[in-house]
């Protein structure tokens, strides 16, 4: 099993561009795995947070999709756009994938996820519209609605302890107390993190998320030995706080 804290995973990996032309979004970069002899993928779309691109988000694509997933990291219509037009957007972009993109044949339309960062907090709102979804990674997300308690998606929340845009006491830690207790859920905190650290390469970052997407998108059991026991949390851990429910799938 290829580590969860490589930069690549097993498999080679391409792009392929998307525009924003009368797309529900704004468009944004597909990273898939090469090799089709091994069927169709899951797939995970990733939105960026207020006044970012996805370029902020790059880094997560091709970590992610040699890990064997299809990747599609998007643009919003604006750059100012709220936290439930996301989802909308995040939505629009998973219909997109399935339905008309160029890697279409390539996606296993029954195994979609969401992630994003900061107002990408729309990535439960996502979750909370599709409860077809297999995952929902919100990266320090950020949005008015507290109470996700009808999210019955598997949900990992990544915050960060020294967010001062979306604190953890005012967004990610009521977001996942809010989910139901009977949910696959998690919640990470990464130690002495801000709320930018999800727009650069980092390990812990991509280590649960792949876990989380093996997990439940491809019900790979064998990454939950990544997830339980839960991680050393204090001062010399990559982790400030870490909660969950477990097992998982009961």
């Amino acid at each position: 099993m290829s580590s969860v804290e490589a930069l690549r995973g097993p498999f080679d990996t391409a792009t392929t561009s998307v525009s924003s032309l009368f797309r529900g979004f704004g468009g944004g970069t597909i990273y898939y795995p090469t090799d089709t002899s091994q069927g169709t993928f899951g797939s995970v779309v990733v939105a960026p947070g207020y006044t970012a691109s996805s370029s902020t988000m790059s880094w997560l694509g091709h970590r992610l999709a040699s890990q064997g997933f299809v990747i599609f990291t998007i643009d919003t219509n604006t750059r100012y756009d709220q936290p439930n037009s996301r989802g909308r957007q995040i939505g629009a972009a998973l219909n997109y994938l399935v339905e008309r993109s160029a890697v279409t044949d390539t996606v296993d339309a029954d195994r979609l996820a969401v992630m994003g960062h900061s107002m990408g907090g729309g990535t439960l709102a996502a979750a909370n519209d599709r409860p077809e979804l297999k995952a929902a990674i919100p990266l320090t997300p950020w949005h008015t609605q507290k109470n996700w308690s009808g999210v019955t998606v598997p949900t990992m929340i990544i915050g960060a302890e020294n967010d001062t845009v979306a604190s953890t006491r005012s967004h990610a830690i009521p977001f996942y107390e809010s989910l139901d207790g009977s949910l696959d859920r998690a919640y990470v905190e990464l130690n002495g993190a801000s709320h930018f650290a999800p727009n650069t390469n980092n390990t812990p970052i991509a280590r649960n998320s792949i876990a989380w997407l093996k997990l439940f998108v491809d019900e790979d059991e064998r990454y939950e030995q990544f997830l339980c026991p839960p991680p050393r949390t204090g001062w010399f851990s990559n982790y400030s706080d870490y909660r969950d429910t477990w097992p998982y799938g009961t």
